[in-house]
């Protein structure tokens, strides 16, 4: 017997097409390697999600700027030209998303880590943010995931029971971590995935 009662959402990867590749590929004319090498060694995965926990852009910017003062051009590109890697909707999700919200059986979540100061963009590019009846964003909550303060802080704001919950992620450790909860979870790959193993849960849409 299904006893899911809340479906709760990553933005990034999962509903909304974000990839700072978008504006650097272009910078690098291409070459992949550069591109890399600049995301491995300079504005990293681990500096961007500190921002996630609610570090100022501005100061995160200045800091590395300060380690890398020869790549000042490319550091600022990061959050100055933020809004070119933000490129539109997963429509698949959104479809699946939009069956969720219209069912009276279901209440819908979204769990995102994200900076608090881009996060009103997103607001208002996509309508759909507007159907979930609550959104935590890590950003305004100064902790991220995959660290579980976020997901009790999720579950406890809107009164929701781990075990009646399910977590949607593209990052298997945010998976991870949330199933050290007892929050049932799906590790999304795509739409077509998802929709597969929402059935398989019982979540009929």
């Amino acid at each position: 017997m299904n006893t899911i009662k809340n479906i709760i959402f990553d933005l990034g990867g999962v509903l909304i097409d974000w990839n700072p590749e978008y504006v650097y590929l272009e910078v690098f004319q291409g070459d992949r390697k550069k591109m890399e090498w600049f995301f491995d060694k300079i504005c990293t995965m681990d500096w961007n999600e500190n921002q996630d926990a609610g570090y100022p852009l501005a100061n995160a910017t200045e800091d590395r700027i300060a380690l890398f003062p020869e790549q000042a051009d490319l550091i600022r590109m990061y959050y100055g030209r933020w809004e070119e890697m933000l490129r539109g909707s997963i429509s698949g999700t959104v479809s699946i998303l939009k069956k969720i919200v219209s069912n009276n059986d279901y209440r819908a979540f979204a769990l995102t880590n994200w900076s608090a100061e881009t996060f009103p963009i997103a607001l208002k590019r996509f309508d759909f943010l507007h159907w979930f009846e609550g959104i935590v964003v890590s950003g305004t909550e100064k902790t991220r995931k995959p660290f579980p303060e976020i997901y009790e802080t999720t579950l406890e704001r809107y009164d929701l029971k781990a075990c009646e919950s399910i977590f949607i992620d593209d990052n298997e450790r945010n998976v991870a971590a949330a199933n050290q909860l007892g929050i049932q979870t799906i590790k999304f790959l795509n739409p077509h995935q998802l929709k597969k193993d929402l059935k398989t849960k019982e979540i009929l849409l």
